[in-house]
Parts: structure tokens; C-alpha cells; sequence
């Protein structure tokens, strides 16, 4: 599965300002890495009057916007996507994501604490917890670093997650969630798929293969 790490903290600690030192340093060693926020409050990222918003308006349920160099899509949902639903739609090709929030998610977490905002952390061991970034004094039973140590937190999470790391060779999904798949399943799977579509016109030594199966009528 792919490694998520969730950097939390009360607003104002100075996540973001960590994370653009973070993300830098991870990428510098050689990772893809992808990077989701969290917005509790709901976002809007159309402008009214814009070509995509008037789409919208018009009753698009997906709109997207193509460039040389850039691709964003807006898709409206009737609740909000789990994490484990956006790792699995959305992060196929990163080495790890990093996201911003996420705190009642099961998923490990750095917290970054300043004591003029809260009194204590807001998540402990059993929260997932597995750092802290903090220049105040903290006892978490979990490893410190200070908010000028982004190198020692990288190198902290390429040891526990990325070094040595195997990629999968193939990501299924059910309903948006990953299916976990031993070696062998793998390669069962893919060399079936592969043997079928490689007898089919158009087939051309293809660098990855996307598959949509919708089984039944959708309610």
C-alpha cells in the first residue's frame, strides 16, 4: 500500500510552512510525492464566471480544464471521500502522500505542536502518532524533532517507509478502496490480462493498462 503520512496540528502551528521545507527535501532524495489538504469547512476553487463554473452551473457533474502542462477536474460527491477512497482514485504513480490534516484518520501522523496554541498535543500514541516537530518541551514517548529539523523528519520517514520499498505491479480497487495483493496474485492477475488484451488490434506494448469495471446498475 502506499505510505501516507499526516502532518496535524492546531491551525496556526505552522503545518504548511513545515511541509514546504518537507516535501522538497523527500523530493530531492528521489520520491514522487503527492500532497492532499484537508478542509473541514468545504473549499471552492472556481471563480464565478469562469468558462469551468459556468459548466458547472449548467449541470456538469465532472468538469475539467487541460493545458501543455497541467490537469485539474472539480467532481461533485454526495459525502466526503475517506482518505484510503483518495489514495486509491487518485495517487497511482507517487512513492508516498502527504497530507495536511486528516487527524481522525487511521493513518500514521507528525504532529507539529506550539504550547501558545494548545496546551498539549492534540493526538498521542493512540492516535497513530509517530513524531513530533516542536521547539517546546514535549514528552510523547514518540521521536522530537525542532521545526529547523525537515532533513532528520525526511530521513526519519524514508527509513520507515520508503527505503527498500517494492513497488506493486498492479492496483485494483473495489469502491475506491485498494485491494491488498500478495506476490504471486500479481502476477496471476496481470499476465492474465495481459495474455487477453495483447491478442486484441490495438494492442502496443503498453506502459500501464486502465481497467473500469461497473458490475450492476449504479442506485
Amino acid at each position: 500500500m502506499l505510505p501516507v503520512i499526516s502532518i496535524v496540528g492546531a491551525s496556526g502551528s505552522g503545518k504548511t510552512t513545515f511541509l514546504e521545507k518537507l516535501i522538497p527535501e523527500l523530493a530531492a532524495r528521489g520520491y514522487r510525492v503527492g500532497a492532499v489538504k484537508h478542509d473541514a469547512h468545504g473549499f471552492e476553487m472556481d471563480r464565478e464566471g469562469k468558462d469551468t463554473w459556468r459548466l458547472r452551473r449548467a449541470g456538469a457533474q465532472v468538469i475539467a480544464i487541460s493545458s501543455p502542462n497541467q490537469f485539474a477536474s472539480i467532481r461533485r460527491t454526495d459525502r466526503e471521500m475517506s482518505l484510503e477512497e483518495i489514495v486509491g482514485r487518485f495517487f497511482w504513480t507517487e512513492d508516498i502522500l502527504i497530507t495536511e490534516g486528516f487527524k481522525r484518520e487511521h493513518y500514521p501522523k507528525i504532529e507539529v505542536f506550539r504550547s501558545v496554541l494548545e496546551p498539549k498535543p492534540i493526538c498521542g500514541p493512540g492516535d497513530n502518532l509517530i513524531a513530533i516537530v516542536s521547539d517546546d518541551k514535549v514528552d510523547m514517548q514518540v521521536p522530537g524533532f525542532s521545526f529547523a529539523d525537515w532533513r532528520g523528519v525526511a530521513e526519519f520517514i524514508e527509513n520507515r517507509y520508503l527505503r527498500g520499498r517494492k513497488k506493486p505491479k498492479i492496483l485494483v480497487q473495489l469502491d475506491g478502496k485498494q485491494l491488498p495483493m500478495k506476490d504471486f496474485v500479481e502476477d496471476f492477475v496481470l499476465g492474465g490480462i495481459e495474455g487477453m488484451l495483447s491478442s486484441l488490434r490495438g494492442w502496443d506494448n503498453p506502459r500501464t493498462i486502465s481497467i473500469h469495471i461497473r458490475r450492476g446498475d449504479d442506485d
